[in-house]
């Protein structure tokens, strides 16, 4: 529990940090953009200030995500965490698909843009939202890792910024930033599909991708002195904590000592795959195993 406690609690500061940066450097973007009269800046400060608002979502879940069980909630607030990532991604889904209807139309009709101040926002760009970036690296968590991804947005469309504004100040091509700032939208929404399909498929308490039943199933059989095993279910609650119910069937004349070491077992063998929270019902040879236990 408290391994527990202190990643979500980093996970949180870790978020906070992100939110903190992206909602000044937003407001330094408004300002730059009404001082140099850049609709370009302006339009990434308003596309700035959408991704605040999720990465302020995000934090204030993930802090919701700490309590613990209750009468409301038996398994904790975790899954809060989870609905955090899949807000960001739908935003940043949305975002990503502005900038492509408006990325694609200056393709084949190139806009002018001011190069200077272009080149000294990229660079307060890509320092503010890398060192959020480097922040959030190291997450595990869903939420962190799609909010990371609405950073490296932010990081790589400043990058474009930065290469074609120093391009731009010796030739006259604006097509160039179009063309990138497509490359990259869909280089962003690759990766966040991806993400989503994970999201997914923990809501939808899918088998996690790194865990097989019929393998977990025959390494007790191989390992314990179990009969059989039968119904097992394993699921995560948010991406990192996973759950594992299961019947196992024994021998009619086992004893009571004998059926506590195999199942002080296989919760050994389930830490060892991580799955942190088992529950394993007992079958007797021979025991007709009641329908609506059996799913």
């Amino acid at each position: 529990m408290s391994h527990n406690h202190n990643h979500n609690h980093e996970a949180q500061e870790n978020i906070r940090t992100a939110f903190l940066l992206n909602f000044t450097f937003t407001i330094l973007e408004i300002i730059g953009g009404l001082w140099t009269n850049s609709m370009a800046i302006l339009s990434d400060a308003l596309h700035d200030l959408g991704d605040s608002l999720s990465l302020g979502i995000a934090w204030y879940l993930e802090r919701y995500a700490e309590k613990g069980p209750d009468e409301k909630f038996s398994f904790g607030y975790a899954r809060f965490s989870l609905l955090g990532a899949l807000v960001n991604s739908l935003i940043l889904i949305s975002g990503s698909t502005v900038i492509l209807m408006r990325s694609i139309p200056r393709i084949f009709k190139p806009e002018r843009v001011n190069p200077t101040g272009m080149l000294i926002f990229a660079v307060l760009g890509i320092l503010i939202n890398g060192v959020a970036v480097l922040r959030l690296k190291k997450g595990t968590s869903l939420n962190e890792r799609v909010v990371s991804w609405h950073l490296m947005e932010d990081v790589l469309g400043w990058a474009v910024i930065f290469i074609v504004s120093i391009v731009l100040m010796f030739i006259d091509l604006p097509i160039l930033d179009p063309i990138l700032s497509v490359l990259i939208t869909i280089y962003v929404l690759y990766n966040v599909m991806k993400n989503l399909k994970e999201i997914l498929n923990v809501f939808l308490q899918g088998v996690p991708k790194n865990l097989s039943i019929s393998a977990v199933q025959q390494e007790i059989i191989n390992k314990t002195k179990v009969k059989s095993v039968h119904h097992t279910h394993i699921w995560s609650l948010e991406g990192e904590k996973n759950l594992l119910s299961t019947h196992i069937v024994v021998g009619k004349e086992i004893e009571r000592k004998d059926v506590i070491k195999i199942k002080h077992k296989i919760r050994e063998l389930m830490k060892e795959k991580g799955i942190d929270h088992v529950t394993i019902e007992i079958d007797f040879e021979g025991e007709e195993c009641e329908e609506e236990n059996c799913y």
